[in-house]
């Protein structure tokens, strides 16, 4: 076998251009390939990261009525949906596939501080394990303590808010006013810049910054009651241990809490955001329209097998006498079989390496000219390199085949 190898080294190097040419469609269709991978492997990643996030890996789950979100501020609190208990939302954080959870209520209201007013913006009612869940990281003051829960007026304005309500004064201390109460701002808080999704249409804005763009107040969940007079049923945000395992981290909180109710209305159930399966839908679209794209690229590895057979079939005719004389001092079939088997082996596996490098390359420079993220697969280039080598040995079988099969005699007399 290693004598094979070497011969056929020794035939590649002795026809370089031949050998090139021939090796070109195998190079082709593989950098084709390990691009168009490298590429569906970077958007999928791209999707899962702008739907689910980068380390966030939360899960919303709210109250609706049918397919909508249901609205306690126009519709009023639905009959048999009371409020989450400490009991309920343990025995979900008891839950293996969940690291964190935390309840909060929210509305869209104004804020007002002297003449300034923040309009539209979002009012949240919760605790200070809202921020830990949610990926909040304090900037300045501090978080709600436990005694802000009885009922405290106590503040926390996000980055967007402080500057829209203060603009370069700092927010600690500064006393604004919701639902004609008076609240004190303790602290600044802002997302974590782990995530940061890629906007390029109207939908990713939607998604990912209309809702917080007017900025977000935050309330202690005691005090909730005392803006809008009454205790409302909560939702729930659900922090899974890994991305994986926001699905059932979702599921879980949302069996949990429908168990736990009974309202009047059938169609009233709690349900969970399943960005991850969202995400994976996504995914399955993007990879059935470049699992085409992948058929079309194949064609160019049969279109280089074929070369490779013809060039062998080339080789066998220039090679009849070595053959010959090859059998006639007792080399056996299987010898000259395996030599160019080996040979047009060797010429696609080579040609196989040459386009994953020419596909990795090829697959970074579409990432510049596209701004589109890739991801090389390591087993898409061990699949491709032995692929290669696969097509060596079934193209290469029928010149080896009649280099086998050569008549001594006749293999000696040919010109």
């Amino acid at each position: 076998m290693i004598e094979n190898i070497r011969l056929s080294f020794q035939g590649i190097w002795s026809h370089k251009m031949r050998s090139f040419l021939t090796m070109l469609g195998i190079i082709i269709g593989i950098a084709a390939i390990i691009a168009i991978v490298s590429t569906i492997k970077g958007t999928n990643e791209q999707i899962k990261q702008n739907l689910v996030g980068s380390g966030g890996n939360t899960v919303e789950v709210q109250l609706y009525q049918g397919t909508w979100t249901y609205e306690i501020e126009y519709n009023g609190i639905p009959a048999g949906v009371g409020v989450i208990t400490q009991d309920i939302l343990d025995k979900i954080k008891a839950d293996e596939s969940v690291s964190n959870a935390a309840l909060y209520n929210v509305r869209n209201g104004s804020v007002y501080y002297n003449d300034v007013v923040l309009s539209y913006g979002k009012i949240i009612g919760t605790d200070s394990a809202y921020f830990a869940t949610c990926g909040y990281v304090l900037q300045d003051g501090r978080l709600f303590a436990d005694r802000d829960n009885n009922s405290s007026k106590v503040a926390i304005v996000d980055s967007v808010a402080a500057k829209t309500l203060f603009a370069s004064d700092d927010p600690v201390g500064k006393i604004v006013e919701i639902g004609n109460e008076a609240f004190t701002i303790v602290g600044v808080v802002d997302k974590s810049d782990d995530f940061e999704p890629t906007i390029e249409s109207l939908n990713d804005y939607y998604t990912y910054v209309n809702d917080d763009a007017a900025g977000t107040v935050f309330i202690p969940s005691g005090t909730w009651p005392v803006v809008y007079n009454f205790d409302e049923p909560q939702n729930m945000v659900v922090k899974a241990v890994s991305t994986e395992d926001m699905t059932a981290a979702g599921k879980i909180a949302e069996d949990t809490l429908n168990d736990s109710i009974n309202p009047v209305d059938s169609t009233i159930k709690y349900k969970a955001q399943d960005l991850l399966e969202q995400a994976k839908e996504l995914q399955r679209l993007s990879a059935s329209t470049n699992q085409q794209l992948i058929w079309i690229a194949s064609i160019s590895l049969l279109v280089g097998g074929i070369g490779v057979m013809n060039i062998m079939l080339v080789s066998v005719t220039e090679r009849t006498k070595e053959i010959g004389l090859k059998k006639a001092i007792g080399a056996k079939k299987s010898r000259i079989l395996g030599q160019f088997l080996t040979e047009a082996a060797v010429l696609t596996s080579f040609g196989g390496l040459i386009g994953v490098l020419a596909g990795i390359i090829l697959a970074n420079i579409v990432s510049k000219i596209s701004d589109m993220p890739v991801g090389i697969s390591v087993p898409a280039i061990v699949i491709s390199v032995v692929f290669s080598m696969v097509i060596g040995v079934v193209f290469g079988l029928l010149p080896s085949i009649k280099a086998a099969n050569l008549n001594p005699i006749e293999a000696l007399r040919h010109e």
